[in-house]
């Protein structure tokens, strides 16, 4: 097949390609959320403590995290098409082995292996929708892609629910199986074929990257979690230190692991600094908002469902006229922008008052939809565009790295303000502390104002 062209494919290939890209990464979002509804339900039919259950979603993202800046690089060596294809099948293999699964022990190791095809998938993700594209619509691209995963997330829980209403929990994973193959099918003919990068994989940057990671994330949750600070302390001290010498043996590479040819061009750095702080803030909300419905305002499970819901809906409405906007403003002006109204919305979470109304909170939480939503595909935009075409995967790479780093960083600053507050008002102390984090994202975003813009004259 031909190499693709320098802007984008030709219709109608661009829109199998965007159906088999979406399809994936409906897959990878839906499995990272669905598991989570099920785990009393498996808890139960192994006869498992409930913190043991919780290594079946813990197998699966930290696998995911270990592996996205690697799999990028795979996917610059052996070309991005194979790399996704490859993550899909694992995927769509690893559900068939999850389905079958009779102990935790084969359920956790297929979860290992279903973590591989998934950071298959998503660190290739954002370099196939650039070369997917005409850069002229590559923001309207984003946006789309964005409003898939926003759906995906919030349709996760009650597609679990559903699924698990008339048949059991290995279902949850047997109806990734058709889904998966469709995926392949489509990717196999339709995705852009890019020249890929002569070079050898980094084994040694590869090995350092997990040991960082895997350390950072098990001394954090030694920490936070199995009340083990020291231990955990000196895990994270370990982390930290790997990362640095990552960082320095990459200074005199062309095309390092940990992209940090990328980070020195400023407004990659900016964005990824923009990116973290608006996710941590994101999972500060997300995880203590649950805590606040239930046990302040005494709502129900399916109350509280339903009150969660407009932010997702609202980033998903809102992501095509992001992305569409920019193709045309400046990202920074929209990312602060954003971020300030995010900051706003989640103040105005830390004052509901106990006896709130639903309409009392469903505004706060579509004001912050819509400041995320304003931010996110703009930003994604400009991170990929910020790097050299060669280099597309490892800006796909860090993009999902920096959402997910930011992420864990929200999720544990959580149980951080949560045991400091036993006594209880840990919920609006985490709102008030993710407004202060969206605020610093603003910040940075504000910095990039008279950077040169990716795709244009100027920012």
């Amino acid at each position: 097949m031909s190499e693709t062209p320098s802007d984008g494919l030709p219709v109608p290939r661009r829109y199998w390609s965007i159906v088999a890209i979406w399809l994936a990464i409906t897959l990878a979002v839906l499995d990272s959320a669905v598991v989570n509804v099920a785990l009393p339900t498996i808890a139960r039919e192994f006869r498992i403590e409930p913190h043991e259950a919780i290594w079946i979603v813990n197998a699966y993202q930290i696998v995911i995290v270990v592996s996205l800046l690697p799999m990028a690089s795979l996917g610059e060596i052996f070309g991005y098409h194979r790399v996704y294809l490859v993550g899909l099948a694992l995927f769509t293999l690893a559900s068939l082995a999850c389905a079958l699964s009779g102990t935790l022990v084969e359920l956790t190791a297929a979860r290992i292996v279903q973590g591989f095809g998934a950071a298959g998938v998503m660190s290739i993700n954002a370099a196939l929708v650039r070369f997917t594209y005409p850069q002229r619509m590559l923001g309207r691209g984003m946006g789309l892609n964005a409003m898939v995963v926003s759906l995906a997330s919030a349709s996760a829980p009650s597609l679990a629910a559903a699924i698990l209403s008339v048949a059991s929990w290995p279902w949850l994973f047997a109806v990734n199986i058709p889904i998966g193959l469709l995926a392949m099918a489509l990717a196999a003919s339709a995705l852009p074929r890019i020249p890929r990068v002569r070079r050898r994989f980094d084994f040694v940057g590869a090995f350092l990257n997990a040991v960082a990671f895997g350390l950072l994330i098990g001394g954090v949750d030694l920490l936070t979690r199995m009340g083990q600070p020291v231990v955990g302390s000196l895990l994270m001290a370990g982390g930290l230190t790997s990362f640095v010498v990552l960082a320095l043996k990459g200074r005199g590479e062309a095309n390092p692991i940990l992209p940090t040819d990328l980070l020195r061009i400023p407004i990659f750095g900016l964005s990824v600094a923009t990116s973290i702080c608006s996710f941590c803030a994101q999972m500060l909300a997300l995880v203590s908002l649950p805590f606040l419905f239930d046990h302040v305002m005494h709502r129900s499970p399916a109350q509280i469902g339903l009150l969660l819901t407009p932010w997702p809906i609202m980033v998903g409405l809102l992501g095509p006229f992001a992305g569409a906007m920019a193709d045309r403003v400046s990202a920074a002006l929209m990312g602060c922008v954003g971020l300030l109204v995010f900051s706003v919305g989640l103040g105005a979470l830390a004052l509901l008052p106990a006896d709130a109304s639903f309409w009392n909170v469903a505004w706060r939480m579509a004001l912050c939809g819509l400041g995320f939503g304003l931010f996110q595909s703009p930003n994604n935009r400009t991170m990929i565009m910020a790097a050299p075409p060669s280099r597309s995967g490892a800006a796909g790479g860090m993009l999902a790295t920096a959402r997910l780093t930011g992420q864990t960083a929200g999720a544990t600053m959580v149980a951080i303000l949560f045991a400091l507050r036993p006594e209880g008002g840990g919920e609006k102390l985490a709102l008030t502390v993710a407004a202060g984090v969206a605020l610093a994202g603003a910040a940075a975003s504000a910095m990039r104002f008279g950077a040169p813009r990716p795709g244009a004259p100027s920012a």
